[in-house]
């Protein structure tokens, strides 16, 4: 929308060169309004959560710290849903069809989690949509998606491998069976280690803005010509303006995380992290960045480990491996404290973003 006007201005105005200006204009005003919105609305959906009983259901296997947190407001993932639409809508060139991919599958997403929430409040347990379930809509709103993408693309495909520290990186060319099984692995795996990691106050929200940080910077090294010349990257001529959703992202995760800081006064629930783990997800997948997009999410997919480890141990010999699974489970009954832990695991995010974004140099 803002777009069109500045296109309208620039013909008006023939001498200047706006088209660069305006794009970090949309930049600054998709990570404002996102921003803004979630920061002067979430006040708003406390109160109305509240009024309505809208609060998580804790788990009664789980730590004994968490009962005090069975009133919490939940479902906050829509606010950051609704500021992040509201700001690429306004701020993005929405002829872009890798705008139209990612907001798509974040809206399927956001769907699926709108519901396991919504049976977790009114069945009034902790469980929500059954695994099998859950596992079944999201593999029909991935595949459907990524046909769709592989159908429509006019491009080869290719998956990068970069070896650390030199400027050498492995393209494949990828068939469509090849593609969706990467695409399909990357999304549905992410998507439920960003669920699972979401267990600590503000726990999720920073590690998914950093990953955005560093996605944004890979977006624009594949959207320029010359950087992405320079890195051995593929050029893909769309990938600058997946950068706006990236900002927005970030402004919607700041906004949010002031109140869900701990001690949280809202959580995101199974709408916000499912669907934040997607669109993180199809964003790396439509820049083919999908190995540094892994080593970002070390976090996310340490956590899947966990419990992948916890599941298989009990079943063997019927003894856990960790005290309980995830793992930021595991070191609260060890006795850190959830700040403690929280901080540490976002210290632990940063690194694996800044290793990332440094082993391409």
């Amino acid at each position: 929308m803002l777009l069109i006007l500045f296109k309208y201005l620039q013909y008006f105005l023939k001498n200047v060169d706006l088209f660069f200006l305006n794009f970090k204009i949309r930049l600054i005003i998709a990570f404002l309004t996102s921003f803004i919105i979630t920061f002067f609305l979430s006040p708003f959906f406390i109160n109305y959560f509240n009024k309505k009983k809208i609060s998580q259901i804790i788990r009664k296997n789980g730590p004994v710290t968490h009962y005090s947190k069975n009133n919490t407001p939940t479902m906050g993932g829509i606010i950051l849903l609704l500021a992040i639409l509201i700001a690429v809508i306004s701020c993005s060139d929405l002829s872009n069809k890798y705008i139209f991919y990612s907001l798509i599958i974040m809206i399927l997403y956001s769907i699926i989690g709108f519901i396991d929430d919504f049976y977790k409040i009114i069945l009034n347990n902790s469980k929500g949509l059954s695994p099998s379930k859950k596992f079944f809509f999201q593999s029909i709103c991935t595949i459907i998606t990524i046909s769709f993408i592989y159908i429509n693309n006019t491009e080869k495909l290719y998956i990068q491998f970069i070896i650390p520290f030199t400027n050498k990186i492995i393209k494949y060319n990828l068939n469509f069976t090849l593609y969706l099984i990467i695409s399909y692995l990357i999304i549905i795996g992410i998507s439920n280690s960003v669920n699972l990691t979401d267990g600590l106050d503000g726990l999720v929200i920073m590690p998914v803005i950093f990953i955005s940080l560093g996605l944004s910077i890979l977006c624009y090294f594949s959207g320029d010509i010359y950087f992405s010349e320079y890195f051995n990257f593929i050029y893909i001529k769309n990938a600058k303006e997946l950068i706006i959703i990236c900002l927005a992202i970030i402004g919607s995760g700041l906004g949010f995380l002031w109140y869900n800081t701990y001690p949280a006064k809202i959580f995101m629930g199974d709408v916000g992290s499912l669907s934040l783990g997607c669109i993180i997800s199809i964003i790396a997948i439509l820049i083919r960045q999908e190995f540094l997009f892994l080593i970002m999410c070390g976090v996310f997919i340490l956590e899947s480990i966990s419990v992948i480890i916890q599941v298989i141990k009990f079943k063997y010999d019927k003894k856990r491996f960790f005290l309980m699974a995830p793992l930021h489970h595991h070191y609260e009954l060890k006795g850190i404290t959830e700040p403690c832990i929280i901080i540490r695991f976002w210290i632990i995010s940063l690194i694996l973003v800044l290793f990332s974004l440094i082993i391409i140099i």
